[in-house]
């Protein structure tokens, strides 16, 4: 017999899914069709808005897709260059290369792991359009200095905050302060739709660029039938999952609240091992999507060996994201601007933590129990 046999799965990430999510989605199913078709939609955009309190939203069927519409509405294209953090999921980037514009890797900061704003200053050239800030996590970036430089140079400042949901700067939500910010729904995150994602922006002039970019570049304005404005694309989310979203977001402060008790769960008890956690500073608040681990540089640790320990007692873990200039180190299109000393110091020594709504105390604790065996 296995070890794990006797053991319930631990899963790294799963959604909360209620009666409330089957109802709206059933309905949706059942009724969302015909005049009906954007109703939810319409509804979901406005509940998250309200959320956020951003004068815009435009829902999308992915975050990387809010992306690739909010840097093509900025004209941005061959010849450009996009800056931001090496340690990112490649979706951050891709959407840069889509448009045939190169992504300019820069260091990220010790404590949140977000992208470093003097390096990202020290980065820009006169093909710099952008610099993209991910909230990595649902840890913040320094947002107040990356505006900043963004002032300072004429170049608009992006949130990614896919992973931020419930992630508060000195009083403003993340996603909410840039030129524009994305979201994602995806499976693993703090709220779901299965797939999806929104696009956020106070900005009127960026928002009908946008949404006449995500509905094949036909302005709502256009009164021809089927006449367009302009090639554009179809990122559009489904009726049905924005209904689920729409039952997620009627949940929103109990999702963002039990994500906060989970991390205060494995705070409380990783106190006394030399790691590090995600940071919270006191103006700010964290949404935690993901707890994270990063070991102190003088324990001698093994990801891989911790990664099988978990694996032996039927836990899930995840790697921290790699650098990505070091997954595409041959690939022109991505262009590391330095050492990045942070970076290529921190990926092997993290570790993502299971963490989601429905992990019990008793599986916090037999997760750090594989954490202290290696670790003390």
């Amino acid at each position: 017999m296995k070890m794990t046999d006797n053991l319930s799965k631990i899963y790294y990430s799963k959604p909360s899914i209620t009666q409330k999510e089957i109802d709206y989605a059933t309905d949706a199913a059942a009724n969302g069709w015909g005049a009906k078709c954007y109703e939810y939609i319409i509804k979901f955009e406005n509940l998250f808005k309200e959320h956020l309190k951003t004068n815009y939203a435009i829902a999308t069927s992915s975050c990387t897709g809010a992306m690739h519409l909010g840097l093509s509405a900025l004209g941005i294209g061959p010849g450009d260059e996009v800056i931001t953090a090496d340690i990112n999921w490649i979706a951050s980037a891709a959407a840069v290369t889509y448009l045939g514009a190169k992504v300019v890797l820069v260091d990220v900061l010790p404590d949140t792991w977000c992208i470093d704003p003097k390096q990202a200053e020290k980065a820009i050239t006169k093909k710099t359009k952008a610099i993209i800030a991910v909230h990595l996590y649902g840890n913040l970036c320094e947002i107040d200095d990356l505006l900043r430089i963004g002032e300072k140079y004429n170049i608009p400042i992006i949130e990614d905050a896919a992973e931020a949901i419930g992630s508060i700067y000195k009083g403003k939500k993340a996603g909410s302060m840039g030129a524009f910010g994305v979201f994602s729904f995806h499976g693993t995150k703090t709220i779901t739709t299965g797939e999806g994602g929104m696009f956020v922006t106070n900005d009127a002039d960026l928002y009908e660029k946008t949404l006449t970019l995500s509905n094949h570049g036909r302005s709502r304005n256009q009164a021809k039938q089927f006449w367009f404005d302009e090639v554009g694309f179809k990122y559009k989310i489904s009726n049905i999952q924005a209904a689920i979203g729409c039952a997620q977001m009627e949940r929103i402060n109990e999702l963002i609240e039990k994500k906060r008790l989970v991390f205060k769960w494995y705070k409380d008890r990783l106190k006394d091992i030399p790691l590090q956690l995600n940071p919270e500073p006191a103006d700010c608040q964290n949404g935690y999507w993901m707890v994270n681990i990063v070991i102190d540089r003088k324990v001698s640790f093994n990801r891989e060996t911790l990664l099988q320990n978990f694996k032996d007692n039927n836990i899930d873990g995840r790697v921290f994201f790699w650098p990505l200039s070091l997954v595409r180190k041959d690939d022109n299109r991505f262009f590391k601007t330095d050492e990045n000393i942070i970076s290529y110091d921190i990926y092997n020594r993290a570790v993502n933590l299971p963490c989601y709504h429905d992990i019990t105390e008793d599986d916090v604790d037999r997760v750090v129990e594989c954490i202290k065996k290696l670790c003390n």
